[in-house]
């Protein structure tokens, strides 16, 4: 046999000698470390636990239709969401309205609260089609089912709650914000108006958008002016024709005076004065210095400007006038008025013209100065424009989050009523318990074999003395040592048989406590 196989078996046998002499040892620790577990088990109750499972369903409605008023992801929601259900008030009323942790009351609201939190588990669940969460579980430990499934349906329910409560609150925060800034660019945009009415108001006819009008009437304008101008020179022209012809007339009339003078003068050489003949030319010489009176009145300087009301009609004819005189009076009476009122459109349309051009002059600058105040009109104009959409779009997406159609939590399992419980795990505390009695066991009796100074082999004696020669001699025994060896090999298995009987009912009792509580 080669030499690593026989220290192998001489290994083996001198530690199952080991544990032959102290097997007792072995055995009773074992047992006091089992049935130490086993009572240990009994002192601990059972603790149960209810799951609940949350979807997050998304807005039913399209988000092209209706935009969501929060942009939080499912992650941030719920951990909001968490925050404000895990509060200190909402735990505290949870304890006192189911009675929890009755064995604890004599902590202080933070241990109560400590323990709370601790029972409670929140752990979110991975879609199968990438990384973000769409569903989570809440768990309770409670020492009776019936208690954690109540726990765990009141949590599942203030999550619920809690998520369309904030949503809703968030929605209707975001569509109160809007309206006041709504209302704020509405104030602005009104004062706007009114600066923009106000400067076309005091800037009017001078606006841009009036200037192919004032170009147009300008025109219009002128042209009237040229035309005015024309007859204007035109009845200058006739007035110094009617000036020159009252001229010759005068000159006629004179000679017509001093001809009928000369007659009337040689008469009276020849007769009296009333004489008929010279009576007769008395009267024409006085019709003749009438009328040259009034032609040299008409050709004084500033009667033709005199007012009609200083003048005699130019209908009516004097006595013994003639009548070339009087249409010639007239003609000129009419020329007077015909360039008083030509000088009079003249001056008007001169002075429109000068109006409208200097309203041409002011458009580039009025442009100027009307574009800054539109540009901050259009702005205001424009934000009023987007902020209304966006209220609409929040109003809408408060109304959604109101008929409960937004994106929500939706229990899709419902609590579970537990059957097993899920702590403290009897089986394996039993089990670990029983592994390290018979380990606690086994280094004892190893111990105890270092200490023993007793020869067991005659390999033993040899080594610690080196005789040259052992012989081992066998045990001979009387019959009454026979009989008391087998009374103690027939107790040692009634005892051993004993207690693995006792640890598997110990353990079959803690298996049913597990089972049924």
């Amino acid at each position: 046999m080669p030499e690593p196989e026989a220290n192998l078996n001489k290994t083996l046998n001198h530690g199952f000698g080991i544990i032959t002499r102290h097997r007792w040892w072995i055995i009773l620790i074992a047992s006091s470390a089992i049935f130490a577990s086993f009572f240990a088990l009994s002192m601990m109750p059972n603790r149960y636990t209810s799951e609940a499972t949350l979807l997050v369903v998304q807005q039913q409605v399209p988000q092209r239709y209706v935009l969501p008023t929060t942009t939080t992801d499912i992650g941030e929601a719920l951990q909001a969401t968490t925050q404000e259900v895990l509060s200190r008030t909402r735990l505290l009323g949870i304890i006192d309205e189911f009675g929890l942790y009755a064995r604890e009351r004599n902590r202080s609201p933070e241990g109560l609260l400590e323990l709370m939190r601790r029972d409670i588990n929140i752990q979110p669940l991975e879609s199968t089609t990438g990384k973000d969460v769409n569903s989570f579980k809440i768990s309770f430990v409670a020492n009776s089912p019936q208690l954690a499934q109540e726990v765990t349906s009141k949590l599942t329910s203030l999550f619920i709650e809690q998520n369309l409560e904030t949503r809703e609150h968030q929605a209707t925060t975001t569509t109160d914000f809007l309206r006041e800034q709504l209302e704020a660019v509405r104030s602005k945009l009104a004062d706007s108006e009114e600066q923009v009415r106000a400067f076309k108001m005091q800037h009017l006819g001078e606006l841009p958008e009036q200037q192919a009008g004032n170009l147009a009437i300008m025109a219009g304008l002128q042209s009237q002016l040229q035309n005015t101008m024309a007859s204007l020179s035109r009845a200058d022209e006739q007035r110094e024709y009617l000036e020159s012809l009252s001229d010759y007339r005068a000159l006629t009339v004179a000679n017509d005076l001093n001809r009928l003078k000369s007659e009337k003068a040689k008469l009276l050489d020849h007769y009296t004065p009333q004489y008929p003949a010279v009576m007769k030319l008395n009267e024409r010489i006085a019709q003749t210095e009438s009328s040259l009176k009034s032609l040299e009145a008409w050709r004084t300087p500033g009667t033709v400007a005199s007012s009609p009301a200083d003048t005699p009609s130019t209908s009516a004819i004097a006595p013994g006038e003639d009548t070339s005189l009087a249409q010639l009076r007239s003609q000129l009476e009419a020329n007077r008025l015909e360039i008083q009122n030509l000088s009079k459109d003249e001056k008007r349309l001169k002075d429109e013209v000068d109006q409208y051009q200097s309203r041409l002059n002011a458009t580039p600058v009025r442009e100027q100065q009307l574009a800054g105040i539109l540009r901050n009109y259009e702005q205001l104009k424009q934000d009023y424009l987007d902020l209304l959409a966006k209220e609409s779009q929040s109003q809408m997406a408060a109304d959604l989050e109101k008929r409960q159609e937004g994106q929500q939590f939706r229990l899709i399992d419902r609590p579970s009523l537990p059957t097993v419980p899920s702590s403290p795990s009897r089986t394996k505390i039993s089990l670990g318990g029983a592994a390290g009695g018979i380990g606690l066991g086994l280094a004892i009796a190893f111990l105890m074999d270092i200490k023993d100074r007793s020869f067991h082999s005659e390999e033993d004696l040899s080594q610690l003395f080196a005789l040259p020669l052992v012989v081992g001699v066998p045990l001979i025994l009387t019959s009454q040592e026979e009989r008391s060896r087998a009374r103690r090999r027939a107790f040692e298995w009634v005892a051993g048989s004993g207690l693995v009987i006792a640890i598997l009912l110990g353990q079959l009792y803690e298996l049913y406590v597990y089972r049924h509580g």
